[in-house]
């Protein structure tokens, strides 16, 4: 996977993204991460990128050419026209379905905008992808990026050393994870699940898958209308709900 960050602030992105997993992914090749300054490719001496709106109003808009320009000449560097996903808070919010089907891609481009956002001129041209972390505002695009980056990269093989964990994780089949538990087995009198000592992998393993439904139906019960459940696991759901409402 080959991302690359269109930003006037490439430092803040790679200074987030070369630690940790991500970090590691990079070293192995696993994946690449470009950052674009757009400022470069201001023709003004200064290199200003941004300007008054048309029509008035507070801030200030980036200009259409160097956001362009930052694009053309990714296209012609690496000879194809890769998706390009504009982080903004209209647009859909970001999950883990979106994230598995970006995985599949060979490159993404993440296009952070900032002040009062991007010329509209240049979104037509060049976004194929509104992409959104949540109804709120940042300052600019670059956290949304780097959480959807690393959010994607996790689907990369490789870049989890054990392959099984993306598949166990929350959001996997439209459930949360189950609780996890380490030493000490007891700390201040709360001991570790019986189950969990036990050694029997196909207990544990129904365990896990029944607490991530009851989990799920506690904290994120909107989740579980496309959770795909056997019939057993539908009887075990309405033992909770009648548990929890009568």
């Amino acid at each position: 996977m080959n991302y690359h960050i269109l930003t006037l602030f490439p430092q803040m992105v790679s200074d987030g993204l070369n630690t940790s997993i991500i970090g590691r992914a990079v070293e192995k090749g696993l994946i690449e991460i470009e950052t674009i300054n757009i400022r470069d490719y201001s023709k003004d001496k200064h290199h200003h990128v941004d300007d008054a709106p048309y029509g008035g109003g507070a801030g200030m808009v980036m200009q259409p050419g160097p956001v362009c320009d930052s694009y053309e000449d990714l296209c012609n560097r690496i000879g194809k026209q890769p998706r390009v996903l504009y982080m903004t808070p209209q647009g859909k919010v970001f999950n883990q379905s979106i994230a598995q089907e970006l995985a599949l891609e060979e490159d993404l481009v993440f296009l952070c905008g900032h002040y009062e956002g991007i010329d509209e001129r240049a979104l037509e041209l060049i976004v194929t992808d509104y992409l959104s972390v949540g109804d709120y505002v940042l300052t600019g695009g670059e956290l949304p990026a780097m959480v959807m980056i690393d959010c994607i990269s996790r689907l990369i093989p490789g870049v989890l050393n054990n392959n099984e964990s993306a598949e166990i994780e929350s959001f996997h089949d439209n459930l949360l994870e189950y609780p996890q538990y380490t030493r000490p087995e007891i700390y201040k009198g709360m001991k570790v699940p019986e189950v969990l000592l036990s050694g029997h992998h196909k207990n544990i393993e129904e365990w896990r898958r029944k607490e991530s439904i009851k989990r799920t139906f506690i904290q994120r019960p909107d989740l579980l209308k496309d959770a795909n459940l056997t019939q057993k696991e539908q009887e075990f759901l309405k033992e909770i709900v009648s548990e929890n409402f009568l």
